[in-house]
């Protein structure tokens, strides 16, 4: 009569249906069983509560036939609750957080690929002024001093922007391929517009305007052919040099007279000799990484080989 009993009370609830008649030690059997069992389950149930562990547990962990650590479907012999609630948290997580990062990747790869942005609007703007500033500069023969003040007002807005967009692309990480491409070339052409305008119209020599486009277009070129060794940064004498040539072809711009048509010349004297200094280091530079990339490929090979 003692083993059925015992049998029982080795059960989730064993310790509370032994009869009258079980004998002491099997009572006491019964009930260290019971405290073994909610012992054990209470592990589980514990590893149950971890979120994402989907793991089954070590076989002593439960007494009753095994409760998965991803989430028990018996009931807790401790509380009779099921221990589902920790895997579905658990999986709730994993869920919660895997939207999250997909909703960041997908929003950084909207930004990425979107072209409506600032910095490219601005870019945009430049282009567009550059016929407006073209038909501005010759307006009523080109020596109107009211329609020089307008082309001139066109290319101030054109050479602000151009010092806005590229901060904002890079600060606020705007920067796409359609402004890596656009940027120089508006660039280049509003101020090879206003260059060529004003040598057509007498009052550049073209020699200063062939110097400084064609170091620009130069220099564009040789950053392409040494892109496959690296990078020629922009230097704090090109940025100096691009800074004059706006200001200096801003003032042949205007019809001015007296000393300022003077001041213009200077100003103009200055660009060019900048326009020189810059690009002659610019090819040093590319020289030089040439050299260095060349160098750092034969080393990879002969590492390859060894």
């Amino acid at each position: 009569m003692t083993g059925a009993p015992a049998s029982a009370a080795g059960g989730p609830s064993g310790a509370r249906r032994a009869g009258p008649g079980t004998a002491p030690g099997a009572a006491a059997s019964g009930a260290a069983s019971a405290s073994g069992s909610g012992a054990a389950s209470g592990l589980a149930s514990g590893a149950v509560e971890r979120p994402g562990m989907l793991r089954r547990t070590g076989p002593g962990a439960g007494a009753g036939g095994g409760s998965r650590a991803a989430g028990a479907r018996g009931p807790d012999p401790g509380t009779g609750r099921g221990t589902d609630d920790g895997g579905a948290a658990g999986r709730e997580g994993v869920q919660r957080g895997g939207a999250q990062r997909g909703g960041k990747i997908v929003a950084a790869a909207v930004d990425q690929a979107s072209v409506w942005n600032v910095a490219n609007l601005l870019t945009m703007l430049r282009l567009v002024l550059v016929p407006v500033f073209v038909a501005l500069m010759l307006g009523n023969g080109g020596y109107d001093p009211a329609w020089r003040s307008f082309a001139w007002a066109a290319f101030a807005v054109a050479m602000i922007t151009d010092l806005f967009d590229g901060h904002l692309a890079r600060t606020y990480n705007l920067v796409t391929d359609f402004g890596k491409i656009a940027d120089p070339i508006a660039d280049k052409a509003i101020m090879g517009a206003a260059l060529i305008c004003l040598s057509a119209l007498g009052d550049l020599p073209w020699w200063v305007t062939a110097v400084i486009l064609g170091r620009e277009l130069g220099i564009t070129l040789l950053r392409f052919l040494v892109i496959r060794y690296g990078v020629i940064p922009a230097s704090r004498g090109g940025k100096l040099k691009t800074l004059t040539q706006g200001v200096a072809v801003g003032m042949y711009v205007l019809a001015l007279t007296g000393p300022l048509a003077t001041l213009r010349f200077w100003v103009m004297a200055v660009a060019v000799v900048l326009t020189v200094a810059t690009g002659l280091d610019y090819v040093k530079q590319a020289i030089v990484l040439r050299r260095e990339g060349i160098a750092e490929r034969e080393a990879a090979l002969k590492e390859t080989d060894a």
